[in-house]
């Protein structure tokens, strides 16, 4: 493995021999293994260790360890112990994804703060396998296909040459200690589900499964690399950037292959979701004047262009049309978001957020601010309707925040959620709902930060 280890950095990261290294370590065995790697071969690097204290005795007895194994291997060590929960309550994500903006944040802190060059990871091709079929299951271009890179700008996956069962066997031969992580055995996280069903099945189809998605994941990044190349230069004779605005001219765009992938693109780099592409080539078709909208800014379908501007932050847009679920977009100033969630789903729910069945759905939907005469059944009630302003009465919204308040209304024109206030009755959750669509009105989070 050693020989491997060497041929790998050396066609990936050449100069590694002589820059320092910051390696991420866990306590678990592929980071040990890694770190056992660099130790052995003399390379200079430092270790930084993430302790979330999500396991309690257990996150304190890695920290420990790791700080040993620094101490052994004569590297510099580097701890940091935020409150993760408490972060990501904060800014309304998972907890899972709150570790991972916090450690990746914090190494590049570490690194351009110590004079390290690279940060080390110690993924391998098991990992970066189960990234693919992640991708997968949630919906992926040719990118989400090539698994995880060899080098991402300072980042590095020097492991990614081997499997999991070929670093358990250089840890055994060579006496190597580690930590072992039990939610690893668990299914609560989808990649565990990934590593303990999926992953066992596909290796009975090809018992050589890693070796064979390397190869493969190397075809499919050079392609990739040149499509990006290619779209790189077909943007730049096709859209035009002025003072505030960015046009795509429509007849040049539609006369092209493929021409949502082109537009998609385009739009990708502006927060613009791919479930938007569709609706977007749908509207050309229509009277001009329809726009859609990504957290940084609205697109207005033209007669002859689509014409991009930056949103201000804060929106005085009346009236939007939501083309289909999974989207997120600025309404008055803060994130409307709608997201699919499977059958099941156990959430905190309050006045910012609401789930519905989808099945009662009929997109497009409208969200606009209320008008006199609005009427919808409030949650609760069943089969008796209630006037809006009559809810914003009885809630006591002051003016101010009247004139924000707006209505989700179904496509047959039945208001689904009076936002922020009150959900409709007609289309709760059941018994026999198949899934759920969140919908929710939230703060942004760099507003959060402020």
């Amino acid at each position: 493995m050693l020989d491997s280890f060497l041929t790998f950095i050396n066609q990936h990261t050449p100069d590694l021999k002589q820059q320092p290294t910051l390696l991420a370590v866990s306590g678990g065995i592929d980071s040990v293994v890694m770190t056992h790697l660099f130790h052995r071969l003399g390379l200079a690097a430092g270790i930084a260790h993430c302790n979330f204290g999500l396991r309690g005795e257990e996150s304190e007895g890695d920290e420990a360890f790791v700080r040993e194994l620094a101490a052994r291997c004569n590297f510099p060590f580097f701890v940091t112990r935020p409150d993760v929960k408490d972060i990501a309550k904060t800014a309304s994500i998972s907890t899972q994804m709150a570790a991972r903006e916090l450690r990746y944040t914090w190494f590049e802190k570490v690194r351009a703060e110590s004079g390290y060059e690279w940060i080390a990871t110690a993924h391998h091709a098991n990992d970066s396998l189960e990234t693919l079929l992640l991708n997968l299951a949630r919906g992926t271009g040719p990118a989400g296909l090539t698994g995880i890179a060899p080098v991402n700008g300072k980042l590095i996956r020097p492991l990614l040459f081997s499997n999991r069962a070929e670093i358990s066997r250089y840890a055994a031969e060579n006496g190597v200690r580690w930590r072992e992580d039990r939610t690893n055995e668990t299914d609560d996280y989808h990649r565990n589900k990934i590593r303990h069903n999926v992953i066992p099945v596909l290796s009975e189809l090809n018992p050589s499964l890693e070796t064979t998605f390397n190869a493969s994941s190397e075809r499919l990044r050079a392609a990739n690399t040149l499509l990006e190349e290619y779209l790189q230069k077909w943007k730049t004779q096709i859209v035009s950037y002025g003072a505030d605005t960015i046009r795509i001219p429509i007849g040049e765009l539609c006369s092209s292959s493929e021409p949502a992938y082109r537009l998609w693109a385009i739009l990708q780099e502006l927060g613009f979701q791919y479930s938007q592409i569709r609706g977007i080539l749908t509207a050309l078709d229509g009277i001009p004047g329809k726009r859609f909208f990504s957290p940084t800014h609205v697109l207005l379908v033209d007669r002859d262009y689509l014409v991009l501007k930056e949103q201000s932050g804060t929106s005085d847009v009346e009236e939007l049309i939501i083309d289909g679920p999974d989207v997120t977009f600025d309404w008055q100033g803060e994130k409307f978001n709608l997201t699919t969630l499977p059958a099941g789903t156990s959430l905190h729910l309050d006045r910012s957020t609401i789930l519905v069945d989808p099945d009662r759905l009929t997109f497009p939907l409208i969200l606009r601010k209320w008008r006199q005469g609005d009427i919808f059944q409030p949650f609760g009630m069943a089969g008796k309707h209630k006037k809006v302003s009559d809810l914003l009465i009885d809630n006591k919204v002051d003016r101010f925040e009247k004139e924000k308040t707006g209505v989700l209304l179904n496509g047959n024109g039945e208001i689904i959620w009076v936002v922020g206030v009150r959900a409709d009755e007609r289309f709760k959750l059941s018994n026999v709902s198949k899934g759920a669509i969140m919908i929710s009105l939230n703060p942004w989070e760099t507003k959060r930060a402020d």
